[in-house]
């Protein structure tokens, strides 16, 4: 229990951010690969939906159109849900800041594993079903709670990023420093990010072939073990703050103001970004 609060709770390491991080981006794999098999689209792939929105503009294609831009609206929502809920527990001095919008994610992925089924037939306004939207809200929801407690150091549910940094280390690495160039001239590859890096691909690759295998021979029901750990996860922080959830409950029902806000916490020094790119 206190090692599942570390892991998600107000103060951040290095250490603390690289194992959710890590989890997180198995999770993003599974729930984008795996609801490609079911809805057609890769629910994160934002930059994909963006380019489906100009292109189909221009041929006219206003359903798909509509589509790209439910989506894009699905997933911004979701990592503005999360800066609400990141803003309110700070505001409340609470210590599950981060574990408030993994519950809500936890909750939803939940309820998608049990019911989503039905929400391929439910019909929205962006001429796309309400899993599409439901998936695009999960992982704005957690693209931007990694965003925020490792203060934009890692991303978890797309990889463009990730890639282009590993790549980068991996040309320091190879770069040849001639014989004789200064110690503090010759380029080196920061070894702990490479680490980093390396593993957030392969956890999202591996988590993207279990999700496929999952939804193609269990179905929806594959999600509820993964909505389970993020249950798992967010649920000592809140645990531990439950006296100060129950002191916020009754000052808004009081009309009273709440405690002056925590400043954003900041990381320990081995979690700070290291020098050069």
């Amino acid at each position: 229990m206190r090692r599942l609060r570390h892991l998600t709770g107000h103060h951040r390491t290095a250490a603390s951010n690289r194992a959710l991080g890590l989890l997180l981006a198995f999770n993003a794999g599974a729930v984008n690969a795996g609801g490609f098999l079911v809805v057609h689209h890769y629910t994160s792939h934002m930059t994909g939906f963006l380019s489906s929105l100009a292109d189909n503009l221009v041929l006219g294609q206003m359903k798909l159109v509509l589509g790209a831009i439910g989506a894009l609206w699905a997933f911004m929502s979701g990592a503005g849900t999360t800066a609400i809920m990141v803003n309110w527990a700070r505001h409340h001095r609470l210590r599950s800041a981060f574990a408030l919008p993994l519950l809500l994610e936890a909750v939803l992925m939940l309820l998608f594993g049990l019911l989503g089924a039905i929400t391929l037939s439910w019909p929205t306004p962006f001429a796309v079903p309400m899993t599409v939207l439901l998936l695009s809200f999960i992982m704005g929801l957690q693209n931007a709670t990694v965003s925020k407690m490792s203060s934009s150091q890692i991303r978890t549910t797309h990889m463009t990023g990730v890639v282009t940094d590993l790549g980068i280390e991996v040309g320091k690495m190879l770069y040849w420093n001639r014989t004789g160039t200064a110690p503090e001239s010759q380029v080196r590859a920061n070894q702990a990010r490479l680490r980093l890096f390396a593993g957030l691909l392969a956890m999202f690759l591996v988590g993207g072939i279990a999700g496929a295998a999952g939804f193609k021979y269990v179905g929806f029901v594959f999600v509820v073990p993964l909505a389970l750990v993020l249950l798992a996860l967010s649920l000592p922080p809140l645990w531990a703050d439950r006296g100060r959830l129950r002191l916020a409950r009754n000052q808004r029902q009081d009309g009273h103001a709440p405690l002056a806000p925590h400043p954003a916490p900041p990381l320990d020094p081995a979690a700070k970004p290291p020098a050069g790119r």
